[in-house]
């Protein structure tokens, strides 16, 4: 016997009520139909914002894609322009230490451009990093030179104005360093200085850079001036009529600090000039 569903409608209006007989076979093949369809509404409902969603993913993925190929391209031309002022730093660093008898850094591998690729790869990236790394390294290899070269020529420098140089006063020689007889005995003795004939009062100068040991009068040397100029120089200036520097004074080369004279054992107005490298008297005449 087939079975039937009865589905009724009762109007609110107080019409006659409506049935209808459905079989059990076309009742439930509505059914099923009426799920399948909100199924697939539902699929397509959700499909849809699937792709919404992954175009706007997808969108956001070629800003990034065209931002970083941009930054890739403005790295790579600062990489190009750091590497040629690195090239250029390491040529001026190998002439400097050249010049000043240094021994040259070995080169270091610089970064080379990658040649603005179409699309940053993570191979890219790596690559640029690795060149990052390499231009930092030469960067601190000729920091380090530099400061090297800093140094040294700080150094030439402060030694430059600890040598003496140059005349201690106007006038002329009358007795060289080394071996004469003595003015006094007529034997010969070692004269470990210059004697520079001048009137008295002429000015008498500081060769280098120094501080005053000493400034005093001594039975000798009369009115003396020492003055220790570092990297073991000194120098003495004797038989002054005027000291014008006392002990502790600093001076410059040039700086006045006495008055050629006739005091100690002289024989006229002379300044005696003595250069001393390590407490050895050495020949002025070498550094006038």
């Amino acid at each position: 016997m087939s079975r039937r569903f009865t589905l009724m409608y009762i109007p609110d209006s107080g019409k006659q009520a409506r049935r209808m007989l459905v079989s059990h076979r076309l009742f439930f093949s509505a059914l099923a139909l009426l799920l399948l369809s909100t199924a697939l509404t539902g699929w397509v409902v959700a499909d849809y914002y699937r792709l919404q969603f992954d175009q706007q993913q997808f969108t956001r993925l070629l800003v990034e894609n065209s931002e970083q190929r941009q930054q890739l391209r403005q790295l790579n031309r600062s990489l190009d322009g750091l590497r040629r002022e690195v090239i250029v730093l390491s040529g001026t660093d190998a002439r400097v230490r050249g010049s000043l008898e240094l021994s040259v850094e070995d080169s270091v591998a610089l970064p080379v451009g990658i040649g603005g690729a179409l699309d940053p790869s993570p191979a890219d990236m790596t690559e640029l990093q690795q060149q990052i790394n390499d231009l930092r390294l030469a960067i601190d290899l000729r920091r380090e030179s530099q400061e090297e070269v800093r140094d040294l020529l700080n150094d030439k420098h402060s030694l430059a104005l600890a040598t003496p140089s140059g005349w201690p006063t106007k006038g002329w020689l009358t007795s060289y360093f080394g071996v004469r007889p003595s003015p006094y005995t007529g034997r010969r003795k070692m004269h470990e200085g210059l004697d520079i004939a001048a009137n008295t009062g002429t000015r008498v100068n500081a060769t280098a850079d120094g501080v005053v040991v000493k400034a005093t009068t001594e039975p000798g040397f009369g009115k003396v001036v020492m003055i220790d100029h570092g990297y073991g120089y000194r120098t003495v200036f004797g038989h002054n009529s005027k000291l014008l520097v006392k002990s502790g004074t600093r001076v410059k080369r040039g700086d006045k600090i006495a008055e050629v004279g006739n005091t100690g054992r002289s024989t006229g107005s002379h300044l005696h000039y003595e250069v001393r490298l390590n407490g050895v008297p050495v020949d002025p005449r070498k550094l006038l």
